[in-house]
């Protein structure tokens, strides 16, 4: 018997039988159109509750800037009227506002840039320290970060407080420094830049524990040709990492930017609750507004112009998001 006999036959498979006359063709796009509508069916619980939580309120804020909206309106003694643009004219033709702005605009700045380069060296600290200092840093921060902003607050009180501040005692120990009974809050700049050190404390551990993270996808290879090339510390940082972090860079800075703008809680209980005019900012400007002078509508019209300045922000970020994605 030849090896051709003991051979088994390859089975050839059925040929395909047509589908009858009758039966309908089954769209091709039916499965594509499927999955692009799966995503939005998923999403669709969420944009509702996001649409009446911060949609009504938005919307409320935006009628509420182009009414007459007082007192006797709130409690019905008068119904509420149209007031066009009056509130908005009110504002911007104010010069105390615009001392705000640019109040605002300074602490928000130097608020974002103490965080983001104070964390930025954090970040890059914790990158060259053994592990269990790294575990130590890492617990520390997540503290900080997750104690409540009004506890946060009281404690920089009694560290800054002029007659029992720990801080005072401490800096009245250097030789020829007396500031024992020194008010902090007696001035503006020197108020507001305790709040900002108070800002830059809770923000802080985020930027690092973000950026620690953007660290760890720095290729090594890169930053060891760097080195062969010549680069040292500075260059590796300026040509290899900064270039590899500028997406988390720039999205950090945008939501600083917008979190700093809209800081109430540090100013409002620094302040006991009535912040003088030098250290009011938008958010706490717009409060009093609203709830001391009772004029909600200039109140609500002050809250839409900062909703406006944040959104600006948020273009900014939107372009630069674009423009990183172009070029990778």
């Amino acid at each position: 018997m030849s090896a051709a006999d003991t051979t088994t036959p390859a089975k050839v498979p059925p040929p395909r039988q047509a589908p009858p006359p009758g039966a309908p063709d089954r769209p091709r796009g039916s499965s594509r159109t499927g999955g692009a509508t799966t995503p939005w069916l998923l999403l669709a619980p969420c944009l509702i509750v996001l649409a009446l939580v911060m949609g009504y309120p938005l919307v409320r804020l935006v009628t509420l800037s182009f009414q007459k909206f007082g007192q006797s309106q709130l409690w019905g003694f008068q119904p509420a009227e149209s007031a066009g643009f009056d509130n908005f004219s009110s504002v911007l033709g104010d010069s105390e506002f615009w001392q705000v702005v640019l109040r605002t605009m300074v602490f928000a700045a130097g608020s974002v840039i103490f965080t983001m380069v104070l964390g930025m060296l954090v970040a890059l600290l914790l990158q060259r320290v053994s592990g269990w200092v790294k575990t130590l840093i890492n617990i520390a921060l997540v503290a900080s970060w997750g104690m409540p902003v009004i506890v946060a607050t009281t404690v920089f009180k009694w560290l800054f407080d002029a007659d029992y501040g720990i801080l005072n005692a401490l800096i009245s120990k250097l030789p020829g420094v007396d500031m024992i009974g020194h008010n902090w809050f007696a001035s503006g700049p020197e108020g507001l830049a305790v709040i900002m050190l108070l800002v830059v404390w809770g923000a802080v551990p985020f930027v690092v524990i973000t950026l620690s993270a953007g660290l760890t996808q720095v290729p090594k290879e890169l930053e060891e040709a760097a080195r062969l090339d010549g680069a040292g510390a500075w260059g590796v940082f300026r040509y290899v990492t900064l270039p590899i972090l500028k997406p988390i860079i720039v999205m950090l800075t945008t939501l600083s930017v917008i979190w700093d703008m809209g800081v109430f809680p540090q100013v409002f209980v620094m302040r006991n609750g009535h912040p003088e005019a030098e250290f009011q900012l938008l958010t706490t400007y717009s409060y009093d507004r609203a709830f001391v002078v009772n004029d909600y509508a200039q109140g609500s019209a002050i809250a839409l112009i900062t909703v406006v300045l944040l959104l600006g922000v948020v273009a900014v970020y939107m372009r630069q998001m674009l423009k990183i994605g172009e070029v990778e």
